[in-house]
């Protein structure tokens, strides 16, 4: 089956994504939304560096919504606040097209019924699906993670970290004036109110919250300890340098209590430069798990070869995350898309 598809935005990741559907056998590109005057008009193969497609990029909102498509790849670079894109994505899919998000929209629902109420009324009002994903938000957590706890007796604790260098990120903008590196770590704000912790409270509570329902614990809260580390000396990164004493990394941290005690934690190391152990780079990603048995995974993403391209692992992975889905959202009935998890580890009390 052919999926007609919407690539929303041309980012890094979104060029990635334009890529790899003007590529696939199964989908054909139908519209191509654009922030940059510059490349409204253009059109998407000379976008992406492929052959021409007869889309036009585009950066009318009324020429998308009018578009007969089956999905929207939504990829617009995330930006203060959390909640920036909302009214953009319930337009979409009031509209009748699914969406498959990547920054966030994993799980509404944990900031509030309130909050998640209008993500529902445009999908029943479309007849779609929202589906968030990528690689942490998306796979890590809510698929590896939860599918490993199926192999317990029982469960203490469900630890996940994520590490992340950062050097080789290229935007300016988004480097230092969205993740904050090279800023002041006194006047950073890792409290829920400053507008980077806002940001990725925002989209990793929804990762705890989630990975909660689908163990079937009753989740009482999430608290999060965050913290900053300085630069020893200047660090030249991709996107400018980093003067010494200020931000080069920020390390977030959210906990999921269950009964009083934190079961889940999830943590998010991004730096400038990998932090050796033991004489040895951190795994991009290592999930801990202790009970009965323990269960250790190392995830790591691997440069492919020979591409020709600067595109890097994870913008192939996060595009995958994305291209793989496409099938099962536009199958699911309306609503908030869960993927499907067989036999997790159910806590009882």
């Amino acid at each position: 089956m052919d999926y007609r598809v919407i690539q929303w935005a041309t980012g890094s990741m979104g060029k990635t994504c334009l890529r790899a559907v003007i590529d696939h056998p199964d989908l054909e590109l139908v519209g191509l939304y654009v922030y940059n005057e510059k490349k409204a008009g253009r059109d998407a193969g000379d976008i992406a560096v492929r052959n021409k497609t007869g889309v036009l990029a585009t950066r009318s909102m009324s020429e998308i919504l009018a578009l007969d498509a089956d999905a929207v790849i939504h990829t617009p670079r995330i930006q203060f606040p959390y909640a920036s894109h909302n009214e953009d994505i319930c337009r979409l899919l009031a509209s009748g097209k699914n969406l498959v998000s990547i920054n966030g929209h994993c799980y509404p629902a944990a900031h509030g019924q309130a909050y998640a109420a209008p993500f529902e009324k445009a999908c029943q009002q479309g007849g779609a699906s929202l589906f968030g994903t990528g690689l942490n938000p998306g796979f890590v957590a809510e698929k590896i993670a939860a599918a490993a706890t199926g192999a317990c007796l029982d469960i203490d604790h469900i630890d996940i970290k994520e590490n992340f260098d950062v050097t080789g990120v290229p935007e300016h903008d988004y480097v230092f004036n969205v993740l904050g590196f090279g800023s002041d770590p006194a006047s950073f704000g890792l409290s829920d109110t400053g507008p980077v912790a806002e940001l990725m409270d925002g989209m990793y509570r929804e990762v705890v919250a989630l990975m909660a329902k689908r163990l079937f614990l009753d989740l009482e809260g999430v608290v999060s300890d965050h913290r900053v580390e300085p630069a020893a000396e200047p660090i030249t990164a991709r996107a400018g340098i980093i003067p010494a004493g200020t931000v080069a990394a920020t390390h977030w941290c959210w906990h999921g209590m269950v009964a009083g005690k934190r079961l889940i934690t999830l943590r998010v190391s991004w730096v400038m430069g990998t932090r050796p152990t033991d004489g040895k780079a951190a795994d991009h990603w290592k999930i801990m798990i202790r009970g009965r048995p323990g269960i250790d995974i190392a995830m790591n993403l691997v440069e492919p070869h020979n591409t020709g391209v600067k595109t890097k692992s994870e913008q192939y992975a996060v595009a995958a995350s994305v291209i793989n889905s496409i099938p099962e959202v536009c199958a699911a009935p309306p609503g908030i898309y869960e993927p499907p998890l067989f036999a997790p580890f159910r806590k009882r009390f």
